[in-house]
Parts: structure tokens; sequence; C-alpha cells
């Protein structure tokens, strides 16, 4: 396809997996069959009509070779849409431009009008953002071009910002995401115009919850200097209809939701919006939502090595499986199948020093 070579692949992975091209392996659990495996860590995917499954993999603790893909029929992972967009490096910042590149692509997202989207914040190892780098890109799955690119200034994407996900409107024209950063917060963007706005920004529903600390294996998770889990607004889902938007912190035990008539009506401002939040749900730590064509709402319970389920009424635990190491995102297939990574935060160098760079990932399907 290109001359990048694809990323294959390699290594210890969880559900002690068989090689990526032997798809679809039975991990013995009745509802969970992993799809691939790769040497680098994972976050994002997104099924497109045709069946095709697109991946992401953020810059987190790496310059990871590829950072959108397209996953093959043997299970490797080929530059998506191109080399040229995958061949930013952190080490050669200064000689690429980040408007047009790849800097930590984070989230993705196949709408009902035939494009992929891919959100970047531009925060290699979510840390410092890269001046110009967050940006929303728009790829038209039937030419496999980049056709529009919305780009984040400052009043969006501030220092200590990471734009984490996003969600599309049903008719195409509003986008959604959460900032997961120091001061969390949410944004919506008109799709045609470009324009974005932050707000609910240091709202409690956005952030980080101070009497939560995320547990691993039982244990606190924390790096060496003692910090824990940091990530405040994260998950977002969106209601079929696209009438409510809910949200949650990483780092918190409530779900929240808006109706979304208000996010897009600009002369509201952020008293109005705050005092429309309603709680939904109070579980726990949680990393990915998603709303399938049923209605119900699918949770990452990362602490619980757990996908769980909520009908609006009650909470169920679909999977335990120890293996899950950290759930992450979900995208929904064609003929409804529910796909799922598993991006294993816990297993990276930032809490288990002396550990590789590369974390080693996967992608299953419930």
């Amino acid at each position: 396809m290109t001359e990048t070579q694809p990323q294959t692949n390699a290594g210890t992975v969880p559900l002690e997996a068989a090689p990526a091209h032997e798809a679809a392996k039975d991990t013995g659990h009745p509802r969970l069959r992993q799809i691939a495996a790769f040497e680098h860590q994972v976050t994002g995917v997104a099924v497109a009509g045709d069946g095709r499954i697109f991946l992401n993999f953020p810059r987190w603790t790496e310059d990871a070779p590829i950072s959108v893909g397209v996953l093959t029929s043997d299970g490797s992972v080929q530059p998506y849409p191109d080399n040229a967009w995958n061949s930013w490096r952190n080490a050669k910042r200064d000689e690429l431009s980040p408007n047009d590149h790849w800097v930590c692509a984070q989230a993705m997202l196949c709408d009902r009008q035939g494009n992929l989207w891919v959100l970047d914040p531009g925060a290699p190892a979510q840390s410092f953002v890269v001046p110009d780098a967050p940006k929303l890109v728009r790829i038209d799955l039937s030419t496999n071009k980049v056709v529009q690119i919305i780009a984040f200034g400052p009043d969006v994407a501030p220092q200590g910002s990471y734009l984490n996900d996003i969600r599309v409107t049903p008719d195409g024209r509003y986008g959604f995401i959460t900032e997961s950063g120091v001061k969390g917060a949410l944004v919506v963007v008109d799709l045609q115009s470009g324009q974005a706005r932050r707000f609910l920004d240091g709202h409690y529903s956005t952030q980080m919850d101070v009497n939560v600390v995320v547990h691993a294996d039982g244990k606190p998770l924390r790096r060496p200097d003692g910090r824990g889990v940091e990530f405040s607004a994260d998950g977002i889902a969106l209601s079929r209809d696209g009438q409510y938007l809910y949200w949650q912190a990483v780092k918190g035990r409530t779900l929240y939701r808006i109706h979304t008539d208000l996010l897009i009506d600009a002369s509201l401002d952020d008293e109005r919006l705050a005092a429309a939040v309603e709680k939904q749900l109070e579980h726990g730590p949680a990393d990915g939502l998603h709303i399938d064509r049923n209605g119900k709402l699918y949770i990452t319970a990362v602490e619980e090595h757990a996908v769980k389920v909520w009908d609006g009424k009650h909470l169920e635990t679909l999977i335990r499986e120890p293996g899950l190491r950290w759930p992450d995102t979900f995208a929904e297939g064609p003929d409804g199948s529910i796909y799922l990574t598993d991006s294993r935060i816990p297993d990276m160098p930032w809490f288990k020093p002396g550990q590789p760079a590369a974390v080693p990932s996967s992608l299953l399907m419930i």
C-alpha cells in the first residue's frame, strides 16, 4: 500500500492473544473475541459502513510509527490516509508542520455521511500542546482524502488541555468533544463553519473528583512521584436521536448529560448550561462510553476489567475478564457488532517504570 512499514503485532498482549492475523480469536469468554493485537498502544477505533476498521495510536510514551491506520485482512495496520499524514516525529517537530500531520491522534469516529473524523489534541505524552497541532480532521471515506481541517486555537485547546473523544450529530452538522486535561471542559464544533467553543470549563461535571482514586489490580494506580490517574471529562456518548450528550471523568464516578439543543445555542452562557446539566448514574471510574442502536449505554469499568451496560434503569455487567487491562474505546460496526480497544494504561512505563516505551494493546469484539 505504502512504503512505510506496517504496524504489526508483537510482544505480550492481553488475553493470551494469538498473532493478529488469526482474526476473531475466541478468548474463552462467550461474549469477547480478539480481532487484532498490536505492539503499540491503541486508543481510538472507528468502523466504516463498508466494514473497514480504523485505529489510532497516540504518542504517549513513544513516537509511534503510525498514528492513524486502517486494519488490513492480515491483521497489520497501514498508515491512513497516507504516509505523509503519519510522518510526524516528535524528534523532528521543527521540520514538519503540525497542522497537516498526526501529532498525537487520540480518537476517531465514522459518521452517517461517509466521513472519518480524527481528533488530534496535539499534545504528545499528554503534556505540552504543540502550537497549531490541535485539530479535527475529516476524511472522505469514498476517496480516502482529507477534505477538511478544523484547527483549534488556545481558546479551545489551551496549554494543559487534552481533547479526548468526539461524537457527531446524526445530521453531521455538529461535533461534541470532551477535554480531559488539567481543567476539564466540553467543546461544541459547528462542522460546517468550523467554529468551536469551549463550555462547562471548570464545572464540577467535567472535573476530576478529588475523592476518587483509580485502582488497577486492586491497588491505587500511581506514578513513582505519587500522581494518580488524573483524567477529567473523557468518555462521551450521544443518544441515537442526537438529543442528549453524556459524559464522565475517568477520575470520577458520575455520569452526566445535557440536551444538545442547549449546546448548539451560542447565545447561552455557561451559567445557563450549568443549570441544565443532569446527573444520570453513579457507578465508578470509566473511560469509554457508547450508545448502541438499541439505545443501551455501554460503559468501560476500568477498575473491574469489565464492560457494563445501562438501559436507563438497570446497570449490568456484560463482561468481566481479568485479561482486559484497560477497556478504552467503543465503536459499532454496520451489523451492530461492538468493537473495543484495550489500551493497557496500567502497564505503561508511567506507572511501571522500567517497562518498554511501546505498550502492546489489542482490538476486541463483543
